[in-house]
């Protein structure tokens, strides 16, 4: 039998190291290092990674691919894994997303919200989502646009299905740190202002393994990390 403790032993020095790297990022902020948590994005590899990573005690993990989550949480039925879907989502995968996953947070629009309520009504669930905002010019980069949030919060009251937890954004990529924090900024000033309006938004998902301190300073409640966790994409993985 696979000795899975020393196969993947490098990952906890990794979990260590990022762990320690978002509380020196928090410190730096003034920031108390628990206001921040991190999910581990697994994308590309596989359910014996994630498992690995399961015993140092991490139980949710963040992917872009509903196929994926779905050969992964097959893999792995019944061992407590919570899976959140933040990658650009289709709406005919909606089944599949209200029968695996834990949470959304790539929300970015009134028809992939109904087909989300309608399956999660059919399942008898109700999960957290957060909304995507687009705060970045890069066409490739997808999100609601930043004018149309008030007015999508208040058609999100509709959806019971839909826990509405806060915003998820990605920074433009850019190596001028000022381009990259303006982003991390406007999604904290959109959060703060749609609580005048009524709308409570605690969690600001922002922050990637090679952004995350700015996202940080800018008031990050959790930072997505993949690399740094799980190192260089396993590109092999289908």
């Amino acid at each position: 039998m696979t000795d899975v403790s020393s196969d993947y032993a490098y990952l906890a020095a990794n979990w260590a190291s990022v762990r320690e790297r978002v509380d020196a990022a928090c410190r730096a902020a003034g920031r108390d290092p628990s206001e921040v948590s991190v999910l581990p994005v697994s994308k590309t590899f596989g359910p014996e990674v994630v498992r690995a990573a399961m015993a140092l005690g991490l139980k949710r993990f963040g992917e872009n691919k509903v196929q994926e989550v779905r050969s992964k949480a097959e893999a792995l039925a019944g061992e407590g894994v919570e899976w959140v879907v933040i990658g650009h989502l289709q709406t005919n995968k909606a089944k599949d997303v209200a029968r695996l996953a834990s949470e959304v947070q790539s929300l970015d629009r009134i028809e992939l919200a109904d087909a989300l309520h309608k399956r999660l009504q059919a399942e008898g669930r109700a999960i957290d989502v957060l909304i995507e905002v687009k705060t970045s010019p890069e066409e490739s980069k997808h999100g609601l646009p930043a004018d149309q949030l008030p007015a999508f919060l208040d058609a999100l009251r509709a959806y019971g299905t839909l826990r509405v937890r806060g915003l998820m954004t990605l920074a433009v990529q850019s190596d001028d740190p000022r381009a990259v924090r303006a982003c991390f900024r406007q999604l904290r000033e959109l959060r703060d202002a749609a609580k005048a309006q009524g709308h409570e938004l605690p969690r600001l998902s922002m922050g990637m393994s090679g952004d995350f301190p700015l996202a940080i300073a800018e008031g990050a409640t959790e930072v997505r990390i993949g690399t740094a966790i799980f190192g260089r994409r396993d590109v092999t993985h289908v």
